[in-house]
């Protein structure tokens, strides 16, 4: 095989593990409703799922030989305080997305992450600086119309999609700050989740409100949640290292797709209004995306042309 090919099939392998952890992100509503309907509540659920994403998040700091840089990070109060920061945004995200699913809501979190990466780009634009060029003031004022469509269309902001897309922005920008891997980031994240999580869980099952003890099913499903936790964050991030940006612009899409369409098949209200709001929110990001791969485009001929 020569480098040239072997190049070729690893960028495929890495673009199937993009759309893979996506697609894995997509469907992770339905284990959660499998555990409500079991009786396991949100925080529950939460707490379970950060003290069983703590084996695999260990494993991975040892396969990428890692620990090094994770006793170095625990003698650094600065980016310690950066990541209980952004464990504390995750959490936020976690637990009102899986009350949302849990709720009949599912509808609101899809909407939520299709907005994500155009808040991105205001937030690039408002603490950083960055240049925005017209198809992304276009993105962002098309996804500002879906919101209003869908604040008309339901009675009230949409809340919970605005508070998923600004918890999850925000936490990528603060972990853009953490000087470590993403592994040793986010073993130390749930290090610091699962000590709390496992001090709700061992009150939970001794006050006879917890679910692990009492169904193997849920049990396992606790484990699997906490698995997929962290899987799926490690195959993101091998997958971005090797893939384009614009790629990577193209497979976050896949995640709220699925969900809008499990919401709509679970039954949750659709009127018209409310399927006009993801028209406008659907050409934002047909908007965003021609704008990530014409300027992916215009990098690449620079570089040949320097070249």
């Amino acid at each position: 095989m020569t480098a040239q090919s072997a190049a070729g099939s690893e960028q495929r392998l890495a673009l199937g593990a993009g759309a893979g952890c996506y697609v894995i992100w997509g469907f992770m509503p339905l284990l959660f409703q499998f555990i409500a309907r079991h009786g396991g509540g949100p925080w529950e659920i939460l707490a379970q799922r950060t003290v069983w994403a703590i084996p695999p998040a260990a494993l991975f700091v040892v396969l990428a030989n890692q620990q090094s840089q994770f006793l170095a990070v625990l003698r650094q109060p600065k980016v310690l305080g950066l990541l209980a920061i952004s464990a504390c945004l995750i959490t936020l995200n976690w637990v009102l997305y899986i009350t949302a699913v849990n709720t009949g809501r599912v509808l609101e979190t899809s909407l939520g992450y299709f907005i994500t990466p155009l808040f991105n780009i205001a937030s690039g634009a408002l603490l950083f600086r960055e240049r925005m060029d017209g198809s992304a003031k276009v993105a962002i004022g098309l996804a500002a119309a879906g919101i209003a469509l869908q604040t008309a269309a339901i009675g009230q902001l949409p809340i919970i999609s605005i508070v998923l897309a600004l918890s999850f922005s925000t936490y990528g920008l603060v972990r853009k700050q953490v000087a470590a891997d993403a592994q040793t980031g986010l073993l130390i994240e749930c290090l610091m989740l699962g000590a709390c999580g496992l001090a709700y869980v061992l009150w939970l099952e001794r006050s006879g409100g917890g679910h692990f003890l009492s169904d193997a099913g849920v049990a396992a499903a606790f484990v699997f949640a906490g698995v997929l936790t962290a899987v799926p964050l490690m195959m993101f991030s091998w997958s971005a290292r090797r893939i384009p940006l614009s790629a990577i612009g193209f497979l976050q899409f896949i995640t709220p797709t699925i969900t809008f369409f499990m919401g709509v098949l679970q039954g949750e209200p659709f009127t018209w209004l409310r399927g006009m709001s993801f028209v406008f929110i659907w050409i934002g990001v047909g908007v965003f995306l021609w704008g990530a791969w014409r300027r992916s485009r215009l990098a690449a001929a620079a570089v040949q042309s320097a070249a």
